[in-house]
């Protein structure tokens, strides 16, 4: 089984210009952001590859961690993408996730099984895999127990 994705694009005036991004359920501005010296309007390749790779990270995560019946409170992350100039070339180099999970237990054997399933879902999420050998995936879990203060 094969599934096929697409989306339309339009752009216009040249480098600093604009474009838009249109897919079944999306529908974005983009142009080369203000850090790489561009106009900075909407949003820009750089955060829709963040976006992908960290969207995939999670969803995958979260369903592994469903898999494995852990009573997830809350699930959260923060990601950042680092590109590298050198000699004018731009290069994706890195991204780091740190995902947060809260769970309203927490024994030590949980606690390694959520590292191990937060490792597993960077090797197994589908765009960390079409990345691999072309951008460093590292990823930083940090795990919070609830309080059941009620």
């Amino acid at each position: 089984m094969e599934h096929k994705f697409s989306m339309n694009l339009s752009w216009s005036n040249g480098r600093n210009g604009t474009g838009n991004l249109t897919a079944s359920n999306l529908n974005t501005i983009v142009s080369i952001p203000r850090e790489m010296n561009g106009p900075g309007i909407g949003t820009n390749p750089d955060e829709m590859l963040l976006g992908a790779s960290a969207t995939c990270y999670l969803i995958t995560f979260a369903a592994l961690l469903e898999n494995a019946k852990i009573p997830v409170v809350a699930l959260s992350m923060d990601s950042e993408g680092f590109v590298d100039v050198t000699d004018g070339v731009f290069t994706y180099v890195r991204i780091v996730h740190r995902p947060n999970v809260k769970v309203s237990q927490l024994t030590e054997h949980e606690e390694k099984r959520m590292h191990r399933l937060a490792q597993k879902a960077e090797q197994t999420c589908m765009i960390s895999k079409a990345l691999k050998g072309n951008v460093q995936i590292e990823c930083y879990l940090e795990i919070e127990q609830s309080s059941n203060s009620q």
